[in-house]
């Protein structure tokens, strides 16, 4: 079974042109600039998919728009028909699409939070560099797996990838030291801190990773981005993130052959991260996160790991 294409991943950033110009400059990609109303808008290839770079005011976006990973484009050569055959409820009537072709967007509630929309192929070439392979995947805040499953999978034709469980454990130890009883080591019982479900399903040659907290009811720590991160870290993001704004897309990430020297070039280039190396992440993969100021409020990170 073949999965549909990824038309586009649209990004709500602060200044689209100074996020492209690094995306060229500094990932060596592709960019092309497409209509999109009375505008023009900045798009980047990222393997056989695309990034659109957007004002988190633009009329295209729709109202209250944040600055982040905003929607995503399921590429339907007939839009409408392809909602109409999902059994997915539209938000509204066919509109203009990025490039002028037909859109639709589908219900959030019927998509696990992730606002989607069907459109027309873009028709970019596929953009690579030394440091970019691809999209890796686009990381949601997911409050239930089960229907994300049921809505990408069963409804829109997505392929199931993988599924895993992400937990963190902690483990406290005492040291009893006496000049006469001698030492004694304890250790407490070990208490959970952290623990994810975490769905991956494909749409084109990336996929969707669906990040369910399985630890309701732990304590959230505070945001971090001056640290290198860890399980109980990444679910107390997916908790705020929810509590925030609701179940969506969260992150993206891009395949890279090369983690640290992936970071490393960023940094020599003037940008922050988060991370300076890589750290284990899902499917035996190395995971390094980049600041999210670097692409005007978008959190991106690479991944390194070889395909099964």
């Amino acid at each position: 079974m073949t999965a549909p294409d990824l038309a586009y991943v649209a990004l709500a950033v602060d200044e689209p042109e100074a996020s492209a110009a690094i995306f060229e400059k500094d990932f060596n990609l592709p960019r092309q600039d497409f209509a999109c109303g009375r505008s023009s808008v900045p798009v980047v290839s990222v393997g056989r998919s695309a990034l659109a770079l957007f004002r988190p005011d633009d009329p295209f976006l729709g109202p209250d728009a944040k600055k982040g990973v905003h929607h995503m484009a399921i590429a339907a050569a007939d839009p409408e028909a392809a909602a109409r055959e999902s059994g997915i409820t539209m938000t509204g009537a066919v509109s203009e699409g990025l490039g002028g072709g037909p859109q639709v967007a589908l219900s959030p509630e019927a998509t696990a939070g992730v606002r989607t929309r069907l459109a027309a192929p873009l028709g970019t070439a596929p953009g690579s560099s030394e440091m970019i392979e691809r999209i890796d995947h686009l990381g949601v805040a997911s409050a239930d797996n089960r229907a994300a499953r049921e809505a990408f999978i069963d409804r829109l034709g997505c392929v199931y990838e993988s599924q895993q469980t992400d937990s963190e454990t902690e483990t406290v130890s005492e040291n009893f030291t006496s000049d006469t009883y001698n030492y004694i080591f304890h250790t407490r019982p070990s208490r959970l801190v952290g623990s994810m479900r975490v769905t991956f399903i494909t749409v084109g040659d990336t996929e969707l990773e669906f990040i369910q907290d399985l630890t309701t009811g732990n304590e959230v720590d505070a945001a971090r981005h001056d640290a290198a991160g860890n399980t109980r870290g990444d679910r107390s993001a997916i908790a705020r993130y929810i509590a925030a704004r609701g179940a969506g897309l969260h992150h993206i990430a891009f395949k890279t052959p090369d983690v640290a020297g992936s970071l490393g070039k960023l940094r020599a280039a003037g940008h922050r991260t988060i991370d300076r190396v890589g750290r284990p992440g899902s499917r035996r993969a190395l995971i390094g996160f980049m600041h999210p100021t670097m692409i005007g409020g978008v959190l991106m990170h690479f991944v390194q790991r070889e395909e099964v």
